[in-house]
């Protein structure tokens, strides 16, 4: 990827995306009564609070080189023990970012399919040739779409594992605990040495594009 204004509007769409998916989470928490998050003071929108050095600037960069981009902010505190219910409750908090990504997407995309209708056809099909308007909402369904999905997979230290963990066996919790310490070196060899990216994101593109240009 190279340094364009498309380059900024990714990032930028990154960090936003990012920092609405793990307020989610807080939000959700102190709805069901762990305020942990909020007297933690990561219910703010100031990118800031939620900046991790690694999983906000050097992971986007180096996935970037590899035509894809993730990343994530530091995860918001949350306390099970402190919710209503935190065997159902945490399942909650634990959608809840993921759940505000595709909604993200859901709203950009169909605004980006309304504006494609008012741009004239035919162009390049290069994104750089379209209208700032439509890049934007565009690169921020897509931001959304593969935050929302990514974080989805039942891996540690995302998203799914945690939801994964609410049905999993007690047979099974030994061994899940042994693995989970390695999770994220698994989710980097997938990713980076694996190829899970083209195939994870590729396909989910190709489909988000088929939809706005309809």
């Amino acid at each position: 990827m190279h340094v364009d204004a498309d380059t900024f509007i990714f990032f930028g769409a990154l960090v936003v995306a990012v920092i609405l998916h793990e307020i989610s989470h807080g939000v959700v928490a102190l709805w069901f009564g762990d305020d942990t998050a909020k007297r933690a003071g990561r219910l703010t929108l100031n990118p800031i609070p939620h900046i991790d050095p690694f999983g906000s600037i050097i992971l986007p960069a180096l996935s970037a080189l590899s035509g894809f981009g993730i990343g994530y902010a530091k995860p918001v505190p949350v306390n099970p023990s402190r919710l209503h219910n935190p065997k159902r409750d945490y399942l909650w908090v634990s959608l809840a970012g993921p759940a505000t990504n595709l909604f993200l997407m859901s709203v950009s995309a169909l605004a980006a399919h309304l504006v494609f209708q008012g741009v004239d056809h035919p162009l390049s099909g290069r994104l750089i040739d379209y209208p700032i308007g439509f890049r934007i909402l565009f690169l921020f369904a897509a931001v959304n779409l593969g935050l929302g999905v990514f974080n989805l997979l039942p891996i540690p230290p995302l998203d799914g594992s945690a939801i994964f963990e609410q049905f999993m066996p007690e047979s099974w919790r030994p061994g899940w605990y042994r693995f989970r310490q390695y999770g994220i070196l698994i989710l980097f060899a997938l990713l980076f040495w694996g190829g899970l990216g083209d195939r994870l994101f590729n396909p989910l593109l190709s489909n988000l594009a088929d939809f706005v240009a309809s």
